[in-house]
């Protein structure tokens, strides 16, 4: 925290630094992506000198990205805050002698970014019409409306099942035969998915719900369905089958979290954000216990003991989870079926206020 500075914000100037920072993340990712499915899905030997040249080639590509737009922006922040002191400076000496022979203004009247100030209280009184629609809830009236309960329903069936799947990523590898280091190449795969579906899912529904006035609701329903995709994908045993389910997993199981909290802070309001949020968040461990110890725990455990496991009660073979898998899937379809009944129900109210108010707010 030390570190952190406020400074008065600059949309346009931002907006071009962050699209520069996220296309810089996108292509380390991809970087990531494309030595992770070299060296474990072709099976491309990397060599000690090949691995010392991507290492040295990642440096590289870390100084002239994300550095070099932090230092960028840094650099043009400071230039147009002394554009801007001397600007005000040379307009208070030009008011000053305007005075003797005029009236004496406010020096901030003669900024050009500035609008009038009627203009300025019928926008705010706009902006609070379309607020007085959607009044904040706390977690108790929050508790007492179905979507509440829809959303809650399904992120035990989307977090739930993503997270016992991750739980027990290890013992799925070694049942099907994979090696330590495709193991951890797999969690790898996992964590960059994870992070390109939340990436993404937040920029898509944006565009979506701006040009289309589709609610968010609709790519929780369709994340998820993706989800049970996966599962099935996992379930069926193919060679490398892995490797293709974990980044559907990875990626529509990351996807969820920055969906569920911009839904509950439009359907619900932002003054309780972080209560409400942190309750439904307890559909992730419930949804855990269930599906990790209930399902795959127990089908486990009767799979290894029919095959004549060891005393480690250990079992190999696609038997070992395939049943656990096709019980995700089938779950993770039915959150997604919630999901679509919550994008039904409120996708009247993201028509009437949460798009009027987004339009309001950027002058769609």
């Amino acid at each position: 925290m030390y570190f952190v500075r406020i400074h008065d914000i600059n949309s346009e100037d931002d907006k071009k630094h962050l699209n520069a920072l996220s296309v810089a993340a996108l292509i380390m990712v991809a970087y990531f992506m494309i030595l992770l499915i070299s060296e474990n899905i072709f099976t491309i030997a990397m060599t000690s000198w090949v691995r010392i040249f991507t290492f040295i080639f990642l440096l590289l590509l870390l100084i002239p990205t994300p550095l070099g737009i932090a230092f960028k922006a840094q650099m043009e922040d400071t230039e147009r805050l002394l554009l801007l002191q001397t600007f005000s400076t040379k307009s208070i000496i030009s008011l000053k002698k305007i005075s003797t022979s005029t009236t004496v203004h406010d020096p901030m009247e003669y900024h050009d970014h500035e609008l009038p100030v009627d203009t300025c209280q019928e926008n705010d009184d706009t902006f609070d019409d379309i607020i007085i629609l959607q009044k904040d809830m706390n977690l108790q009236q929050a508790i007492c409306t179905e979507n509440f309960w829809l959303l809650f329903i399904a992120m035990i069936c989307g977090l739930g099942t993503g997270v016992a799947t991750i739980d027990n990523i290890n013992q799925v590898g070694v049942s099907l035969g994979y090696t330590s280091t495709e193991i951890n190449s797999l969690v790898s795969l996992l964590c960059i998915s994870n992070f390109l579906g939340r990436f993404m899912v937040g920029y898509v529904s944006d565009m979506f719900l701006q040009r289309r006035g589709l609610a968010r609701p609709l790519f929780v329903a369709i994340t998820q369905a993706a989800l049970s995709v996966g599962y099935i994908v996992i379930a069926s045993g193919f060679p490398k089958n892995l490797y293709v389910g974990m980044i559907l997993v990875g990626a529509c199981w990351g996807s969820q979290w920055p969906l569920l909290t911009t839904i509950i802070s439009e359907i619900f309001g932002v003054t309780h954000l972080g209560t409400i949020f942190n309750t439904i968040s307890i559909a992730s461990p419930i949804g855990s216990y269930i599906f990790s110890v209930r399902v795959f725990g127990y089908i486990y455990d009767k799979a290894a003991a029919s095959s004549g496991g060891d005393q480690n009660n250990s079992c190999s073979g696609t038997h070992c989870f395939m049943l656990s898998f096709m019980i995700l899937a089938f779950f993770a379809l039915c959150g997604s079926l919630v999901a679509l009944l919550l994008f039904f129900r409120t996708r009247r109210f993201y028509d009437n206020v949460v798009l009027t108010r987004l339009r309001q707010y950027y002058k769609i």
